[in-house]
């Protein structure tokens, strides 16, 4: 095959090769040309070519999370890589494998006056599990032997128990666009140092003796889970000392857990908070999206906090933190369920479920007396979904009003909540869809995150198993929910950021199909139509909701609850 005459460049290419990396996401650039030429020339590798590179990050991420293997981003010099940073910090906090290639000028112009040059070195410093920094200037076979086993270690590090992003930093001196012929490379599976730290005898003696005769809650944060974990769980909510809480993003659907957090919370009387306080608190997965339970748990802290995660070992989200396992959610659950739990008179879990069952019920009524707005246009979202589907959640007030409403069991849910940023969902989704095209996607999304990425709309990638459905409420609605912008003076013009603006021509420029909702007249049967539609091409349905009374309806939801 023909490919760069670059040694190091062919020895990368390899080594991603080696490591399971199939896609690659290419953001055009004139210093990573060799690795441009090297990955086209292999046909192992889906070559994706996205011109932003920041959309082009969270592209790649949204197909590494769906295939569940590493994805590379490519890019040039100078201010490209740092575009990749809010991707990066969510790949991080996510433990979603990434592997950045980033080009850069040969070390003796760094800060020398030379074009689109900065310190590419340790950029991403805080956010990253590893980076190396290799060069072009030295080809002997010791030094690509020696950048071998740096590469390699480094694939190790993104693929192992905690996986994330990593990091090459590659100096590429001119001429660039220079090739050679080879022979195609055989795969050679590189073997993953995987290390399986059991939970001791020691351990198991000291949580049977805390779980016994004890309140336990265990709350459950994002994640995609093995179906035998959900059932493992299911089997030890029936002990009546459990409470299991869950949230859309957990992708845990039972009748037993609650799915609706703060729902459950805003019946708890004041001068009961205390019985639903847990003596041992049980955490497994990532973030967590109710600020109500943090406050909560803060508030009436548990006597210990039990954490079950391969990454941040250190994090005390609830300030009782006592130990953190450092295992699978499926290893830690199967030991719990051998442990055998001694049930007890307390009832926890089946107070925690009487709450859920309550503010369910009060819900369902509350829904049919609302006027138009964002809670009532969420219940018909949620109501209309197709089966199957893979929901993916803009952050802010939409992945909110997501928690009111109870998950269905056939949808999987998908947010960027590492961050919670707003800046790549739109991408993140179409990246998904991209790598799943069998499956229907369908993102929900709010005004100000589709504007903020609208650039996911520029590329060749789109897929027409997606739909785009973005609530317009003139601004960021999130900051007349939240208590401190709400009552400001300053709220519209530097918080919410009101706006008259509409998607309609953002979608003629990049060839989406467009339809909008006005009132609910039309609501309930376009949003059906739109969603069970078969397109040859994405599609997008705006629903203009009303800015000034949608805070008023989800305040009073939350009164109604306590009547």
């Amino acid at each position: 095959m023909i490919t760069s005459n670059k040694k190091i460049v062919q020895q990368i290419v390899l080594s991603c090769m080696n490591n399971g990396v199939k896609k690659v996401v290419i953001s055009p650039g004139s210093r990573n040309a060799p690795l441009s030429i090297a990955f086209d020339s292999c046909d192992y590798f889906d070559c994706i070519v996205i011109h932003d590179e920041r959309s082009a990050a969270f592209f790649g991420m949204g197909i590494a999370e769906e295939l569940k293997e590493p994805v590379a981003l490519v890019c040039t010099s100078g201010s490209a890589l740092l575009n990749y940073y809010p991707a990066i910090a969510e790949a991080y906090y996510r433990e979603i494998p990434m592997v950045v290639i980033s080009a850069d000028r040969p070390p003796e112009w760094i800060n020398h006056g030379d074009g689109q040059t900065i310190v590419q070195d340790n950029i991403y410093a805080n956010h990253i599990l590893q980076q190396i920094n290799l060069n072009d200037s030295n080809q002997n076979n010791s030094y690509l032997e020696n950048s071998k086993e740096l590469i390699q270690n480094l694939f190790n590090a993104c693929l192992a128990n905690r996986k994330g992003p990593v990091h090459i930093n590659l100096g590429l001196s001119e001429p660039l666009y220079e090739t050679e012929e080879i022979n195609t490379p055989e795969i050679k599976e590189s073997p993953i140092l995987d290390e399986k730290k059991v939970i001791t005898e020691n351990d198991l003696k000291i949580l049977k003796e805390d779980l016994s005769n004890s309140k336990i809650l265990i709350l459950v944060g994002q994640g995609n889970y093995k179906q035998r974990t959900k059932i493992l769980l299911s089997e030890l909510a029936k002990n009546t000392n459990i409470s299991v809480l869950v949230e859309n993003t957990s992708n845990f659907v039972d009748h037993q857990f609650n799915h609706c957090i703060d729902r459950s919370l805003t019946l708890i009387p004041k001068e009961k908070q205390e019985e639903y306080t847990p003596d041992i608190l049980i955490t497994l997965g990532g973030a967590i999206i109710s600020k109500k339970i943090k406050q909560f748990l803060r508030k009436y802290k548990a006597k210990k906090h039990y954490r079950v995660s391969y990454a941040f070992p250190n994090m005390d989200t609830y300030r009782c933190l006592y130990k953190c396992f450092d295992c699978s959610v499926d290893a830690f659950i199967k030991t719990l369920d051998s442990l055998a739990i001694e049930r007890n008179t307390i009832n926890y879990g089946p107070k925690w479920k009487e709450l859920d069952y309550i503010a369910k019920d009060k819900s369902e009524a509350y829904y049919k007396s609302i006027s138009y707005s964002d809670l009532a246009v969420f219940n018909e979202i949620t109501k209309n979904i197709p089966k199957k589907s893979i929901v993916h959640m803009a952050n802010s007030s939409v992945v909110r009003y997501f928690q009111l409403f109870d998950p269905y069991e056939d949808l999987r849910y998908h947010c960027n909540r590492g961050t919670s940023g707003i800046d790549g969902s739109s991408s993140t989704a179409f990246g998904a869809s991209y790598a799943t095209p069998d499956n229907d996607h369908v993102l929900i999304t709010g005004d100000v995150s589709f504007f903020y990425d609208s650039n996911a709309l520029w590329n060749s990638y789109l897929k027409p198993n997606i739909k785009v459905i973005l609530i317009n409420n003139s601004g960021g609605g999130i900051f007349n929910i939240i208590p401190g912008p709400a009552n400001s003076p300053l709220r519209a013009k530097y918080f919410e950021a009101t706006h008259e603006h509409s998607a309609e021509y953002i979608c003629k420029a990049f060839n989406l199909k467009y339809q909008n909702i006005l009132n609910e007249n039309d609501l309930a049967k376009d949003l059906n139509e739109f969603l069970n539609q078969d397109n040859k091409r994405p599609s997008l349905l705006e629903i203009f909701t009303p800015r000034l009374t949608n805070a008023n309806i989800l305040n009073d939801y939350f009164k109604h609850l306590t009547k």
